[in-house]
């Protein structure tokens, strides 16, 4: 089942309907969609007519502080990193949005004086002060810093890169503190609320280095580092080294690359990696266009996958994220990764809806996918392009069954997407059988894509479901986007006059 670890599928009817809640029937008869484009918003690519600038790389590290203090652990236990994997449900099929790290304490850091003892200060040519720590996990394939913050320094930076590499991610300390109180703001509690994860670096270290002006009172640097997330899902080699490769997707998944087609639609969905409490996930979500163009950095995805704030400021999304060629395992060379999290919008349960806005513009190339907002009938056709273990871009055909209302209970001793069949009037969800390709742990949240005049539009994000390479006439589920947009999400797509 692609949910999350220990994830069961549940198929619920009366004892009457079961066959039909299970293969087939729509629950009654439905008027005719109205597909006009009223009920449409275009999809939007900004780069027609224009010529694609290369994006910038991410800054190197330069002037690096001259020496970082060392803070190391050991690897995880061999019992221990076996379980986590059997838990992340790294086997075709099971779970769905795809578990890639786990919570590891940091003993040496866990308050704000022992992070203070690491700190070694030097002064630069520019008047300021900084020193640095490398975090290392031994057998970690990626390392996010979990900062517990309570005060920064007027002026204060901070940096974070890898001892190895080249790149940088730079944040101010003003940028950290409106991260923290935006959680706060949104109604999150507690640590998880205060603490601003840094981005990882495909290995087993990440530094964190502090840059304050030469006469800050180091008392107001309460910050900690009391967790860090290790990444312990084995990567393939990638061509880019600052993108890891979660995974291998099964064998009947369908390379986009080999369907040029769907380039427009490949062009506006990214992988997204976060953190909750510590712990490393992977979902699919796709960049969403306004009836107004604006470019706007609207991103859909599911609210089992992100339902919080502090989830939200995690996040990191990887775009062009697909192979070089047609059923090639080279990476698409001009895959970039954004950083800067995102705020939550609209988070809705009911249909398993997450929509949020990043913080950061989308790189060059991109394209904004349109959305439609009226019926969809049975038996429309559907296509839809995901990340299916974390992997290089699949695709995936298929076309609506039926109709269901599902419920999620993410109990972590459950872990139930429950779904009854439903006449299309009452249904919050719509039931999809797959004609070609599959849909794995991490396609979850990714984008349901229904054909009308000639272009692709989202209809709705993926819940979950019992589809798989070796089940394939099991059924997918797909939050309706239609719902979800007359509950909220009209307000920043289409905003009435």
């Amino acid at each position: 089942m692609k949910f999350r670890q220990s994830m069961q599928w549940v198929c619920v009817a009366g004892v009457a309907l079961l066959a039909a809640a299970c293969g087939g029937g729509g629950g009654g008869d439905a008027p005719a969609p109205d597909m006009s484009t009223a009920n449409r918003i275009e999809p939007f690519d900004p780069t027609l007519g224009k010529a694609l600038k290369a994006a910038p790389p991410l800054p190197r590290a330069a002037g690096r502080a001259p020496k970082a203090t060392p803070v190391q652990l050991g690897p995880l236990a061999v019992p221990a990193l076996q379980s986590q994997q059997k838990k992340a449900g790294l086997n075709p099929g099971n779970g769905m949005r795809q578990q890639i790290g786990l919570a590891r304490s940091v003993a040496a850091t866990a308050t704000s004086l022992g992070l203070r003892a690491q700190l070694q200060w030097s002064p630069t040519e520019r008047g300021t002060q900084r020193a640095a720590v490398s975090f290392a996990a031994q057998g970690a394939l990626g390392v996010r810093l979990g900062l517990l913050v309570r005060a920064l320094p007027a002026g204060s930076t901070l940096r974070f890169y890898a001892q190895a590499g080249e790149a940088a991610f730079e944040v101010s300390g003003e940028e950290v503190l409106s991260t923290i109180a935006r959680n706060l703001q949104a109604g999150d509690t507690g640590d998880a609320a205060r603490t601003y994860w840094s981005p990882d670096f495909g290995g087993a270290e990440t530094t964190l280095e502090l840059e304050l002006p030469a006469n800050a009172n180091l008392v107001q640097l309460d910050i900690a580092v009391p967790t860090l997330s290790h990444f312990f899902v084995s990567p393939e080699s990638a061509a880019q080294p600052n993108l890891t490769k979660a995974a291998k997707a099964d064998t009947c998944n369908i390379d986009v690359s080999c369907r040029p087609e769907y380039s427009s639609e490949s062009r506006s969905v990214a992988r997204v990696t976060f953190v909750e409490n510590g712990t490393g996930y992977l979902c699919t979500g796709t960049l969403l266009n306004d009836a107004q163009s604006s470019t706007t950095p609207y991103f859909l995805t599911a609210h089992h996958c992100i339902s919080t704030q502090s989830a939200a400021s995690t996040v990191t999304t990887e775009w062009f994220y697909r192979s070089a060629a047609c059923d090639t395992s080279a990476v698409n060379a001009g895959a970039q990764r954004l950083y800067g999290g995102a705020t939550l919008l609209s988070a809705q349960a009911a249909t398993d809806t997450s929509f949020m806005q990043l913080n950061a513009a989308p790189p060059a190339g991109v394209v904004f996918a349109g959305s439609y907002f009226g019926a969809v009938a049975e038996g429309t056709v559907t296509a839809g392009i995901h990340h299916p273990q974390g992997d290089l871009q699949k695709l995936y055909e298929g076309a609506v069954k039926q109709f269901s209302t599902c419920t999620i209970d993410a109990d972590v001793n459950k872990n139930l997407l429950t779904c009854l069949v439903s006449a299309p009037q009452d249904a919050r969800f719509l039931t999809v059988g797959l004609t070609a390709g599959t849909t794995e742990a991490g396609s979850s949240g990714s984008s349901l894509f229904v054909p009308i005049a000639g272009k692709r539009y989202v209809a709705g994000q993926l819940a979950g479901g019992a589809a798989s390479c070796q089940n394939p006439t099991g059924y997918d589920y797909y939050g309706r986007f239609d719902l979800a947009f007359q509950v909220a999400l009209k307000n920043w797509l289409k905003p009435a006059p």
